[in-house]
């Protein structure tokens, strides 16, 4: 069974198809509330709906990884950087 998968996807893979079909498990509950996104045509079936669910997670996550990182930085260095780069740039610049 786990080989026919694979051999699907490498399939897939071969026509430069920009997507795979996974398999997934997902509370009664849930399956019942994307069932009514899908009929009240909110998605176009649940495929769809759970790719962008996905996608939109994932694209919260990299953006709160950002964010996190960007906590770390000394603010006051970090405009003592942009200032004297700022400075240099003008001296550089030729007159009009």
């Amino acid at each position: 069974m786990q080989r026919k998968r694979l051999e699907y996807s490498t399939i897939l893979l071969k026509n430069n198809d920009l997507t795979i079909k996974i398999a997934i498990s997902i509370d009664k509950k849930l399956v019942r509330k994307l069932d009514r996104l899908v009929n009240n045509r909110i998605f176009p079936n649940r495929s769809k709906a759970i790719q962008e669910a996905v996608e939109e997670k994932i694209t919260r996550l990299e953006k709160s990884r950002l964010a996190r990182e960007c906590s770390k930085l000394d603010a006051d260095f970090e405009q003592k950087i942009a200032d004297e780069g700022l400075s240099r740039d003008l001296e550089e610049w030729p007159e009009y």
